[in-house]
């Protein structure tokens, strides 16, 4: 509206006829933290409540305004993202050319939250419930995918694997753009560009308004969505150097006009990846050497609009459609002084295709911050698997394994929420969740059966919390009731192993602050949670095989539960920049663990050494930690980001071991108490206005669990990026690993006494190139993303 007057403004005046009795202002914007001009700023001349005239600054923050009439003005500088600036001018016959100098703005951190800033660092917030980084250029030149860029971000680890793990714990709950998918986070974190990510969140200790489950929290990665005017977009591309190039192109595109925004994402990478591994058993002296080889390729894209019915409706759409496919390669060799030759030589084909699709409507009343959203959500995956294995040196005929996995999810919420007063809230809200799945095991192998495996889960809940502000304190209490039920049916051959688990649960959550002035806030938490078995966790069906590992899953694995209370505390450091530390305590009973057993049933001639890879419910355990970071600018050119976190962990449960004496398998009660620690130093440099470098350093230290002992781990990255074309394109380099060090390492005594080391192509070498198109000015955020759910302030509820 304001720029529909601004317009409307200038052509009223243009018409006029001002002959000498006129004159002009000049001027110059920047942003006061980072003294860096800011473009496309309006500029606006008003006598009273009248606009008169008014222009934009250009791309190096400059401004010049003419035909100003000789009387007393106000001027105002307007830029999303920052607060108003206005100053009064007279322009006569003594101050015909007025000059104003810089103008500084002041950034609106309120305004800020709801608006997509690609800048050139990574930021991070502490809000009242959640962690918020704030994904920067650095970040995006990390890796060509979310899973690269992963262990960049405070409390979070990724292993050589690709498994994710929060504070240490890998039951956690990944969301994109604050919804599920069929797909589990190893592979979905995979498929994901990094330059599409705009934010991620780390919730350790989400409030009842959120789904239970994820023992140690959840992890939401928040996808762009451009909504300036006009048509804009972006354009993404990089080459990662290691044994083979990797390839990844992205492009964002928008466009604005009216009542609709409609935007687009498109993905495309192609990988080749390595894996070499070596496992000794020490009884029989015999070394398992693993070659792994990956190829796939991933089209990923997401596309919507959003329809402004009116200043208080919204309807949304948008679908996001991920396709890939490729195979792997496992070349497995055994070797040793009491064991024949052996030579396993394995192809996995696999084809994934998953479809998310997403309706939504807010409405907001006339009260602000009054709102209520209605959202359907359905996502569906499947994917056909075709694995050949052909064991050399022993009696087994080569045979083929065929899976199917068929997935699918129904989502529908309600949420409402209800500003009581100026200091209180009231949100509620309910959600019907429909799960189902159908797996479909066949095999050539002579003495393996073909296999079926069904598992369906339902889950209906509701959630009230009540929030309020008293004057420095502020409390949040909330429940979230919820009726869960899973059916399942696991058919091997002809015969049916049925399974079936119904139960009603309360999750209570309380959040307390202190905001002692404008630079300290204390926090306090409880909550209680779950994390449900994964499909991958349950399903019996084999998913690999080797002459020694057998992977299958527990279809009567049961949920576990967790008790935690979290103290966060956060200091602002200015302009320099802030500092938040944080300790936890979790109670955690039936905690979900691998286990390891021999393989007693095999008829093959290598059964006394082969293990079966599985899932087990553990006996109660306890951890406790504490984690700290910092933003902080040392100088104008340079800013670290440090973190270090340290945490505790004691595990029982029971484990399988061989009797050396007997040669006998024993089952026995163990608990392990592990403490490890984690450290990361993000350094940012401004070399020149254009050049910015970093440096990152990686440790994790030793950490023991029940079933085995994995080595620390450490690297060192560096980058360079630089940008042209007035900022429009960028040219990145970044060197992962540089000394070659990243090596997963351990050792176990379950079943069989073992120690390996895996080695991937953690050095490497990325060159990417990135270009913005299309207009930039006048950024909409007529509407708060409904994906949110974040308080507009940190340190307060309201």
């Amino acid at each position: 509206m304001k720029m529909k007057l601004l317009l409307l403004g200038i052509c009223l005046y243009s018409s006029a006829s001002f002959s000498q009795n006129s004159g002009s202002v000049t001027g110059n914007i920047k942003d006061m933290a980072t003294k860096e001009a800011i473009p496309y700023a309006t500029i606006t001349i008003k006598s009273g409540e009248e606009i008169l005239t008014g222009d934009m600054t250009n791309e190096e923050g400059k401004f010049t305004i003419k035909n100003i009439p000789y009387q007393t003005l106000t001027l105002e500088v307007e830029y999303i993202g920052f607060k108003n600036y206005s100053t009064t001018i007279t322009v006569n016959n003594d101050k015909k050319d007025i000059n104003l100098g810089d103008i500084s703005l002041t950034q609106d951190s309120e305004v800020l939250e709801g608006l997509e800033i690609i800048a050139e660092r990574s930021t991070i917030e502490q809000l009242v419930d959640r962690k918020v980084i704030n994904v920067g250029k650095d970040l995006t030149t990390a890796g060509a995918t979310a899973a690269e860029i992963m262990n960049n971000i405070p409390s979070v680890n990724v292993d050589q694997d690709g498994n994710i793990s929060l504070r240490g714990n890998e039951n956690v709950r990944v969301l994109v753009d604050g919804k599920p998918t069929n797909m589990d986070a190893k592979t979905l974190l995979k498929q994901i560009p990094s330059t599409s990510i705009k934010k991620i969140e780390l919730i350790t200790n989400p409030s009842a308004k959120y789904n239970p489950e994820g023992m140690s929290g959840i992890i939401n990665i928040e996808l762009k969505k451009n909504t300036n005017d006009g048509f804009n977009g972006s354009y993404d591309g990089g080459i990662t150097f290691a044994k083979e190039p990797k390839y990844n192109q992205t492009i964002d595109l928008n466009y604005r006009k009216g009542k609709f925004n409609f935007f687009g994402n498109y993905g495309y990478m192609n990988s080749v990846t390595f894996n070499d591994g070596t496992i000794e058993q020490i009884e029989n002296n015999a070394t398992q050497l693993f070659h792994i080889k990956n190829d796939s390729k991933m089209n990923n894209f997401k596309v919507g609009f959003d329809f402004y019915l009116n200043d208080k409706n919204t309807l949304s759409f948008y679908t996001n459609q991920n396709y890939s496919d490729g195979f792997g390669i496992v070349d497995n060799n055994i070797i040793g002084n009491n064991t024949s030759p052996i030579r396993q030589y394995d192809r996995y084909d696999i084809d994934t295709k998953n479809q998310n699709y997403n309706i939504a409507y807010k409405h907001l009343f006339a009260k602000e911050g009054h709102t209520l959203d209605i959202e359907g959500n359905y996502n569906t995956t499947s994917s056909d698997q075709f694995a050949s294995f052909n064991l050399m040196g022993n009696s087994i005929d080569p045979y083929n394994d065929k899976i199917k996995d068929e997935m699918n999810s129904k989502i529908v919420n309600i949420d409402y929420v209800n500003p009581l007063s100026e200091n209180s809230k009231l949100e509620i809200g309910a959600e019907m969740r429909l799960t189902g799945t159908d797996n479909t095991y066949d095999t050539t192998h002579a003495t393996i059966q073909d296999a079926n495996f069904e598992y369906n889960q339902d889950i209906y809940s509701f959630y009230a919390t009540f929030g309020q502000k008293i004057n420095k304190f502020s409390y949040q209490l909330g429940a979230r009731l919820e009726s869960y039920k899973v059916e399942a049916a696991y058919r091997l051959g002809t015969e049916d192993a049925p399974f079936k688990d119904d139960y009603f649960t309360v999750y209570p959550s309380a959040f307390l602050s202190y905001q002692a002035n404008d630079r300290n806030m204390f926090q306090i938490s409880l909550s209680r949670r779950v994390d449900r078995p994964s499909i991958g966790q349950t399903k019996p069906i084999r998913e690999f095989s080797t002459p020694r590992v057998i992977s299958v899953g527990n279809p009567e694995l049961r949920p576990q539960f967790t008790n935690s209370v979290e103290f966060n505390y956060t200091h602002i450091l200015g302009v320099k920049g802030s500092i938040t530390a944080g300790t936890y305590y979790r109670a955690i009973s039936d905690a979900i663990q691998r286990t390891f057993e021999p393989d007693l049933s095999s008829e093959s001639a290598i059964a006394d050494d082969r293990m079966i890879m599985s899932y087990g419910n553990f006996d109660k355990s306890n951890a406790y930690g504490f984690e700290l970071s910092a933003n902080y600018k040392i100088a104008k050119w340079w800013d670290i980001q440090p973190s270090f976190e340290f945490y505790n962990i004691t595990q029982k449960g029971i484990v399988t071991l061989k009797n050396q004496q007997t040669g006998e398998f024993e089952m026995i009660n163990r608990e392990v108490e592990a403490n490890a620690i984690n450290a990361r130093l993000n350094n940012n440099f401004k070399i020149t206005q254009n050049l910015r470098a970093s440096l990152f350093g990686f440790y994790r230290g030793p950490v023991d669990a029940v079933n085995a002992k994995s080595k620390e781990m450490y690297k060192i990255d560096a980058g360079l990026r630089y940008a042209f074309n007035n900022n429009r394109a960028s040219v990145s380099l970044r060197f992962n690993d540089i000394f070659n060090t990243m090596k997963y390492g351990y050792s176990s005594d379950t079943p069989f006494i073992t120690k390996g080391e895996f080695t991937w192509e953690s050095q490497s070498l990325y060159v990417g190139f990135n270009y913005m198109f299309g207009g930039k000015s006048n950024r909409a955020i007529q509407r708060k993303y409904r994906e949110n759910n974040e308080v507009q302030k940190s340190g307060s509820f309201f």
